[in-house]
């Protein structure tokens, strides 16, 4: 049996309960996503909303940590605390906190992608960029395959080795 599936256009001003729309259409409404934005923001993480706020982070003297957050359960469970636990508990921290968040702040991810190259998209990951150049990356299946710990430790060495 085949299915054959048929395009049909949303209408212009449509609100649908699975899709918030802003400047983009974004994949997660705002009472999924407010709340793991906050876990974050409320620690020090500034957010990066923009392709110019990222291009502004990044020149950025120093180091800058910039966690692209998720609805993923990877993130959640692993990724969000590993990154405030590395934060919390490094003896060196990077100079800027950062987030942006796949699926909602879709122009800042975007532009945070083309930074990230050459790897692929992935969410959540976690990117430490010192003067402008990437000097750490943290890849999902990084996050997936390990435990916070390990994750954190991992952040906290990259700070060790990069961070004043």
């Amino acid at each position: 049996m085949t299915y054959q599936v048929r395009k049909k256009e949303l209408p212009k001003f449509a609100t649908y309960p699975f899709l918030s729309f802003q400047n983009n259409i974004t994949m997660y409404p705002e009472e999924i996503v407010i709340p793991m934005k906050e876990e974050l923001t409320e620690n020090g993480f500034s957010e990066l909303l923009t392709r110019q706020e990222v291009e502004d982070a990044l020149k950025n003297e120093g180091t800058t940590l910039v966690m692209i957050n998720s609805v993923c359960g990877c993130a959640a469970g692993r990724a969000r605390p590993a990154v405030l636990m590395a934060v919390a508990n490094a003896a060196k921290k990077p100079d800027h906190l950062t987030t942006s968040f796949a699926g909602f702040d879709v122009e800042a991810v975007e532009h945070l992608r083309e930074r990230l190259l050459p790897y692929p998209p992935s969410s959540p990951s976690i990117a430490l960029f010192k003067n402008g150049e990437l000097v750490h990356f943290v890849e999902r299946h990084q996050i997936e395959s390990s435990s916070t710990q390990m994750v954190a430790n991992g952040l906290m060495a990259a700070f060790d080795e990069h961070c004043n």
